[in-house]
């Protein structure tokens, strides 16, 4: 049963376990101890892991000439070697290798994760263009509750044992995207049904990411079992089996459709044009009207490509990577991400720290990390679908909703820096959200900016912004002043709000220039997403 259904749920089992570069928290005291290091050498190890899971130039132009499966495969094989190797040297299996050869193991393994993404998510794009906001908010929105769900079958399978949780994540991601990739390539679709297929994926997911919270929060609170985790697990395989029933009603109505439209009983006999024929003219109709009036006024926003026939995305122009980067827009997005994913990743890289200098028990700490999963999940999913509902009633264009969230990221990392008792849970639920929703955002706008034919290598060169302003903002600032702070201790930690108050207060001010760099892209392309609006009102008439 090859669709674009059964290639959207295959592409969602996939991002359920490729989201191993959120997981960091887990195993970084095992790698921190067991190869000696201190937290800045600790934070350049996850620079290069943020580096990995976000520069996916490679893989987007993989996909672009060889397809999704080559990508899953290419992707696959660095899985397991990086994670493998990682797992050799922290269990003493080899020698205690060096910090750039760490560096590259971390690197190898991250990488993998922008191989699956750009496969799943550029696939979903073109199977479901119409939808491209809420088809990348489920996407993302699964890759962000990963963390969480290879967590829970963590603590189902190996009980706390962190050097065999490098042994899953070296197997498991490896394993699953070769046993589903034949499942996933480009079926393009626009039925008009689409929709509420699609708010069925978005309601599964919905499900999933309370249940996992209902697991977290017992946890915490609680004492769970053998048994108990056994069960719940068992339970949650089930909730993602689940996505199953709507390749099962997306193929009986695709089939009811093809029977409708070709059924003699539905054609005339006569010379009358038939249903095809009138729905292709009423498209050809539909284009060239919607090509007549955008093309009117395209050059008060387009000054470089003035000859530009349609602002709907995938009937305009598609920039190559080296054109979108000759634009304002590319860089603005690309300053914008900097900002907020920098400072998420930062703050998610170094969560175990951050509790532990505020006195939670390890427990918390990894609570935090899996509920962070949740707060990623909410923001990936529910911005993507929030967005496509104002841009497609309201009128709203994306790149506000982008400036609205970095602002809001700002007010987390300023909670986070007081250190008041809970301030961490509170502040990590905004940054968490917030960091969620700009992954959500940065590749639908890309898509609609920049057109769809190179879509997968645009937005993984903007996502370089993500370990770049890690590395700046993690290392030369929180590892920095952490490791400062800890000089003046015997036993080279930091305890105290003193720790990490310093940083967030300076990753707040950064979120908040974010904001500003965003509410400049949301003016210049207001008058751009005003006509894609018109397209798509355009592109209704004929569906």
């Amino acid at each position: 049963m090859s669709s674009n259904w059964a290639a959207t749920v295959a592409s969602l089992w996939i991002q359920c376990t490729s989201g191993s570069a959120y997981c960091f928290g887990i195993y970084s005291p095992l790698l921190k101890s067991s190869q000696s290091y201190d937290q800045s050498t600790l934070d350049t190890v996850a620079f290069f892991k943020d580096l990995g899971a976000n520069a996916g130039v490679l893989s987007g132009l993989l996909y672009s000439s060889s397809g999704p499966r080559l990508v899953l495969a290419a992707g696959a094989a660095q899985c397991f070697v990086g994670y493998f190797l990682m797992w050799l040297a922290v269990t003493g299996a080899l020698p205690r290798p060096p910090v750039p050869l760490m560096c590259l193991f971390m690197l190898l393994a991250a990488h993998a994760q922008t191989f699956f993404n750009t496969a799943d998510v550029v696939t979903a794009v073109h199977n479901f263009p119409s939808y491209r906001g809420t088809v990348v908010g489920i996407m993302k929105g699964f890759l962000g509750l990963s963390g969480a769900i290879l967590i829970q079958l963590y603590q189902t399978v190996y009980n706390g044992n962190s050097s065999y949780f490098l042994l899953m994540l070296a197997v498991l991601p490896t394993f699953l995207p070769l046993v589903l990739m034949y499942f996933v390539k480009v079926h393009p679709s626009d039925g008009g049904d689409n929709k509420q297929l699609l708010d069925g994926f978005s309601l599964i997911a919905l499900i999933i990411a309370g249940y996992i919270m209902a697991l977290i929060i017992w946890e915490n609170v609680g004492t769970m079992g053998s048994p108990a985790h056994i069960l719940t697990f068992l339970v949650l395989v089930v909730l993602l089996s689940s996505p199953i029933t709507i390749v099962v009603r997306g193929h009986m109505r695709d089939t009811r459709v093809q029977y409708e439209t070709s059924s003699p009983e539905r054609t005339p006999l006569t010379n009358a044009v038939g249903p095809s024929e009138v729905t292709e003219q009423r498209k050809s109709d539909a284009s060239l009207a919607g090509k007549s009036c955008l093309k009117s006024d395209s050059s008060a926003y387009w000054h470089e490509a003035p000859d530009r026939d349609a602002q709907m995305p995938q009937m305009g122009e598609n920039l190559s990577i080296l054109q979108a980067m000759q634009t304002c827009d590319f860089w603005l997005l690309f300053l914008a991400m900097a900002c907020g994913m920098g400072s998420g990743l930062a703050t998610v890289n170094n969560i175990s720290q951050i509790g532990s200098s505020l006195g939670y028990r390890s427990v918390e700490t990894s609570t935090l990390i899996s509920l962070w999963s949740i707060w990623n999940f909410l923001g990936r999913f529910g911005t993507g679908y929030i967005s496509d509902y104002f841009l497609r009633i309201q009128g709203c264009s994306r790149p506000i909703f982008m400036a609205i969230t970095l602002a809001t990221m700002s007010i987390g990392h300023a909670i986070i820096s007081s250190g008041l008792p809970g301030a961490l849970y509170v502040g990590s639920v905004l940054v968490g959200v917030c960091y969620g929703s700009q992954w959500s955002l940065m590749p639908t706008i890309t898509s609609e900016i920049f057109g769809l034919r190179h879509f997968g290598t645009i937005f993984n060169a903007i996502s370089i912004a993500s370990p770049l302003g890690s590395y700046i903002l993690s290392v030369r600032v929180v590892g920095y002043i952490y490791d400062m702070e800890a000089s003046t201790s015997d036993t080279s930690t930091c305890t105290g709000i003193h720790c990490f108050m310093l940083s967030f207060l300076i990753m707040a001010s950064v979120s908040l220039f974010g904001s500003i760099v965003a509410l400049a892209l949301f003016i210049r392309t207001r008058i751009f997403y005003k006509q894609v609006i018109f397209a798509r009102l355009q592109h209704s008439v004929i569906m």
